[in-house]
């Protein structure tokens, strides 16, 4: 007897029944059956259902003589299921990686419960991913499991099967089955929910619900979707049978008339000349099932009112009248913000007949929170070795981070904004100030860059279609006539810069500011920081930081995080940091010992935090390197990463560590030690001496000096062998191989270094 049955029912799905079924499949958790139901779909879903059995034996198809419709199926389905748990899964939709393994561990964890609840993320076709917004409803704080009556806000959410695991002894001892007709979900799954006596949650996305462009059954205009009144008629239906569920009725009332207002309001669902027909007969399901005294929020009272009179035609006029209020507020917004930017253009062209101020310096970084990155750095030694300079710190309001009391806070687009542009002397930036900037006689800017380059930059990107898009060469080069100056923390950085960046600046091969505090820190400092993560004491903790990937529409980490903290053991903890593009954290439910730092608003101070960093072909690890700590290499995609991006050199053959080409290989690599050995010490060396020559702890005050005081001379570099960045809390523990992880089969090798 399997764990799962996963049931799938299939029509006309067939450019998607591939990627569902698949999902199922490859599943961690691999004791399962599935059991595909081909609903005499028209197209090929019947062949790739018979394609997939006689590859998988888990698999068990199903061929229907006709045509029964979704309900029917899965019923079709659930007779055929002989696993403890039922999972309903559309045939368009898919599992998310590793959810299996995540449900089978929250069912032990509640006691098995009848029903177990978990989440789910709209897929749209563009490429955008977002999560179910009402997604808080899925705590897993408090008691487990529960009846209904203990969490009521369940009912908020998706009234669909396919967010749910069912116990199958539950289902079959109630009788519970699907009807025909649409929204067949609905009779189905407020009975169950009502009905079970054990209930549990799990907060995490493990179905990709997609939104398909075209073709989605309930985004066809219909009069099918008058279904949905005998289907509410089955739950009052089934409420009236159980005189223990009365108790259900204002609340389901409620649930039914929004139902029917959002339905009725999708311009997408009934065919124009059904609609006063659906309202009238809505206006019969309000007088049927209304139950006195239910509480109404006063933002819903006038589309009840109007369900209740049936008042079509006022209702189509409240609609018209709203969309022309939006519409006027739209155009009046429009207008407003021209009005606005044309008043901030000539403010800045006022300011810039005004003198320039030799003692202003505006500050701004691209990709950090608040205060931070090479332009922060050096903000900070403006302000201790030339004290005579008045610093100001380009941010949005809504940015988070820290910026410093003694700094002047300016908000990009305001007046204030273009004051600073129009008339400090020194622009300091990391990417790039806006492009109405236009450089005046006196001014100095100075272009930080984010970091050594590995990834092809600037020119180079001609070639690269795929990461050049959003980039306009032309506008780059236009900005590189204004530098200045141009930072570079070592000469690989220097001849990079000015061949994919031509211009007459001067390149200032002095470090990275941002990497001095690393020289600088204290183990207090380590302590605080680790403390204030909520790292336990005598963790080994590891920075995961991957960098983007240009050739995916849609970013994932490359790495399980969980799988990796729970195969590693509990010594470890990992902190997972997302690239500024990823577009949210790297880790759906961050856990213990899997940590969240993606928001965090200092990428140094992480760096100081952890005992080890895993990443790709991220710049962090030339930072990192200054450090003196053991990096390994996770690159599993390295060929298409090389073909839409490119590399300036071969990391494999010049690495700063261990490099692992899959979950099992790094898992070897710290289980036996190789993260720190000998070996992986050696690469490092070479690596530091090569990129990290003049991070020393001094890089900011060589620039300060240079370019505000005159001095290129500046205080000398300490040799590598002469610096002693702080340690981390694992340097002192014992090297002593984890010998609970199974070896992968090929041996680890770590390549050479030239």
């Amino acid at each position: 007897m399997p764990r799962f049955s996963v049931i799938v029912p299939a029509y006309k799905v067939q450019a998607y029944l591939h990627e569902c079924l698949e999902s199922v499949l490859t599943q961690s958790y691999p004791d399962l059956e599935l059991i595909a139901v081909d609903d005499c779909s028209p197209d090929a879903c019947g062949a790739i259902i018979d394609e997939f059995a006689a590859r998988d034996p888990r698999v068990r198809p199903v061929h229907l003589d006709r045509n029964r419709g979704l309900g029917a199926a899965r019923n079709a389905g659930t007779t055929e299921a002989t696993g403890d748990y039922l999972i309903f899964l559309d045939s368009d939709d898919s599992l998310t990686p590793d959810s299996l393994h995540a449900i089978a561990d929250r069912l032990k964890e509640t006691g098995e419960p009848d029903v177990l609840v978990y989440d789910y993320a709209r897929t749209y076709w563009t490429g955008e991913t977002v999560r179910n917004q009402a997604a808080g409803q899925l705590s897993e704080e408090g008691p487990a499991p529960f009846r209904l009556a203990d969490r009521p806000g369940l009912l908020r959410l998706l009234m669909v099967a396919w967010n749910k695991a069912y116990r199958r002894e539950f289902v079959e001892a109630e009788g519970f089955a699907f009807p025909s007709g649409y929204y067949e979900d609905t009779p189905w799954t407020y009975p169950v929910m009502m009905t079970a006596e054990s209930i549990a949650t799990l907060d995490r996305v493990c179905v990709h619900y997609r939104q398909r462009r075209q073709g989605g059954i309930l985004g066809t205009v219909s009069v099918r979707h008058f279904d949905i009144f005998e289907q509410y008629d089955r739950v009052f239906a089934y409420v009236a049978r159980r005189p223990e569920l009365a108790c259900w009725r204002p609340l389901l009332f409620r649930r039914m008339v929004d139902h029917l207002v959002v339905l009725f309001a999708r311009r997408d669902r009934l065919p124009r000349r059904s609609r006063a027909a659906f309202l009238r007969r809505a206006r019969t399901y309000y007088q049927r099932y209304h139950a006195p005294g239910v509480p109404l929020p006063a933002r819903t009272r006038v589309h009840y009112t109007l369900v209740r009179l049936g008042l079509h035609r006022t209702y189509h006029a409240l609609q018209l009248s709203a969309a022309l209020v939006r519409r006027t507020a739209k155009l009046t917004g429009r207008l407003r913000r021209r009005l606005r930017t044309g008043a901030l253009r000539l403010h800045y062209r006022v300011q810039r007949l005004l003198p320039v101020r030799a003692d202003r310096a505006v500050f701004a970084a691209h990709g950090v929170q608040g205060h931070g990155c090479h332009p922060g750095a050096l903000e900070q030694a403006f302000r201790t070795h030339a004290p005579h300079i008045r610093t100001a710190w380009v941010a949005d309001a809504g940015q988070r981070g820290p910026i410093p009391s003694g700094t002047r806070h300016v908000r990009p687009g305001t007046a204030a904004y273009w004051t600073a542009l129009a008339r400090s002397k020194y622009l300091v930036h990391n990417a790039g100030f806006d492009r109405g900037l236009v450089k005046r006689r006196g001014q100095v800017l100075v272009q930080t860059q984010r970091g050594t380059p590995l990834k092809h930059m600037g020119l180079d990107l001609r070639e690269r279609p795929a990461a050049a898009e959003g980039t306009n060469l032309d506008e780059l080069l236009d900005d590189v006539d204004r530098w200045d100056y141009v930072l570079s923390g070592n000469r690989h950085s220097t001849l990079v810069w000015e061949r994919v960046h031509p211009g007459t600046y001067t390149t200032l091969e002095y470090g990275g500011p941002r990497n001095d505090v690393f020289q600088q820190a204290t183990s207090a400092d380590v302590t605080r920081i680790r403390e204030q993560l909520g790292i336990p004491e005598g963790a080994v903790a590891i920075l995961y930081a991957p960098t983007h990937r240009d050739y995916r529409r849609t970013q994932r980490a490359a790495l399980d995080l969980h799988s990796v903290a729970r195969r590693l053991g509990p010594r470890y903890v990992v902190l997972a940091r997302a690239h500024h593009r990823h577009g949210g954290p790297l880790v759906e439910n961050p856990s213990g010992r899997v940590i969240d730092v993606t928001g965090h608003a200092s990428v140094e101070s992480l760096c100081l935090a952890s005992d080890a960093l895993v990443t790709d072909y991220s710049s962090i690890m030339f930072d990192y390197a200054g450090l003196d700590r053991p990096i390994v290499i996770h690159a599993d995609d390295r060929e298409a990463y090389e073909a839409a991006r490119g590399t300036y050199f071969d990391l494999r053959s010049f690495p700063p560590g261990a490099v692992s080409r899959g979950e099992d290989e790094l898992i070897d690599i710290f289980a036996t030690g190789h993260w720190r050995g000998s070996r992986s010490a050696q690469l490092r060396a070479a690596f530091r001496e090569r990129f990290c020559p003049h991070d020393d702890g001094r890089a900011a005050e060589r620039i300060v000096r240079h370019v505000l005081l005159g001095e290129p001379a500046g205080p000398p570099v300490v040799p590598l062998g002469r610096r002693h960045p702080v340690p981390s809390p694992a340097a002192s523990l014992p090297h002593t191989p984890q010998a609970t992880v199974p070896r992968p089969a090929r041996p680890v090798t770590v390549t050479e270094s030239r």
